[in-house]
């Protein structure tokens, strides 16, 4: 048997910090053939014991445009001055038409992606909901494995349900733009009452004072939300990635964050919310796998399906046929 296909070869390679074994076990654990899902989920019993609960995990996203790519470069150079090991979890949109990604986050981060506390991994969100890989959670777990102490998830940010991201982070952070039209667009969706703090974007220059003015806007905004109950009240802030002004502030906010969930307890609670979210997840995946794969049930579909078109069969009757099928 090959070396690469012992799970001790990604246990021992992920233990020593070598980031060739970490992209194969990523690529391992994303792989849908049955052999590598067996193998990769070896990979992550072995691991687990070594997978620190010290790391901080923080989901960073934003409208299109906002900067994303841009906030993460000097957000994470700065993080690695500091002595941080650092992993970025980049995900890049999908095509809906081609099913192709672009996954292009190395050459928008060129300086981080040369530095050598800093391992950078793009991923295609693929059809999975929240704008996050359908293996994000294993692979912060790996991440974590090899010796990386801050992971940084970037979402695509198209206005996909956020509050995946939410349930797999410590530190949920909202990047804004000022002058974009309507300043509490982003209340309508929901996704503020997600976030641990927001951060007005491109805070330089001519735009310096609607930033400022964005930033007011937005803390009122805020305190109309209901009390969290954890004792933190979201701030906001602002930030140029071009100057550097605001992004030591923002790492300093996520530690005190931290350092106060720590000591209520809150943070232990949050893990393991996210374990049981993480547990439900794989279970109605592996549900619905079962359900799909049985023999002959693509046929029944597909007559089902052409009924529904026809007009012939209501959906609501389709899918009482359909689940009351015996599962083998």
């Amino acid at each position: 048997m090959r070396p690469r296909q012992l799970p001790s070869y990604y246990i021992d390679g992920l233990r020593a910090g070598d980031r060739l074994v970490l992209s194969r076990a990523i690529t391992l654990v994303e792989s849908q053939l049955p052999a590598d899902q067996l193998l990769a989920r070896q990979v992550m019993e072995g691991v687990l014991p070594y997978s620190p609960q010290t790391s901080v995990r923080v989901g960073i996203t934003g409208v299109p445009g906002v900067g994303k790519s841009t906030f993460i470069e000097a957000f994470g150079t700065y993080l690695t001055s500091l002595g941080n090991q650092l992993a970025v979890l980049a995900i890049d949109p999908t095509s809906q038409r081609s099913g192709g990604s672009i996954l292009g986050d190395k050459t928008r981060m060129e300086s981080l992606s040369m530095d050598p506390r800093a391992y950078i991994r793009p991923s295609p969100a693929g059809d999975s909901l929240g704008g996050v890989a359908h293996r994000t959670r294993e692979t912060m777990l790996f991440c974590e494995a090899a010796g990386f102490d801050v992971i940084l998830i970037e979402t695509v940010g198209v206005g996909q349900s956020e509050t995946l991201v939410h349930g797999m982070v410590d530190f949920f952070l909202l990047l804004m733009l000022a002058g974009a039209g309507d300043e509490l667009q982003g209340m309508k969706r929901g996704i503020m009452e997600l976030a641990d703090a927001l951060a007005i974007t491109k805070a330089d220059g001519d735009n310096a004072n609607a930033a400022n003015r964005a930033r007011v806007e937005y803390q009122n905004a805020l305190h109309l939300f209901p009390p969290t109950g954890t004792g933190w009240q979201p701030p906001v802030v602002t930030c140029s990635a071009t100057t550097g002004s605001g992004i030591a502030a923002i790492w300093t906010m996520i530690d005190q964050h931290q350092a106060l969930f720590t000591q209520t307890g809150e943070r232990v609670r949050h893990r393991q919310t996210q374990a049981l979210d993480w547990f439900r997840t794989l279970l109605r995946q592996q549900i619905e796998h079962r359900f799909f794969s049985q023999p002959g049930l693509q046929e029944q579909l597909q007559q089902l399906e052409q009924q529904v078109r026809s007009g012939t069969l209501l959906p609501t009757q389709a899918v009482e046929k359909i689940t009351q099928l015996p599962m083998t």
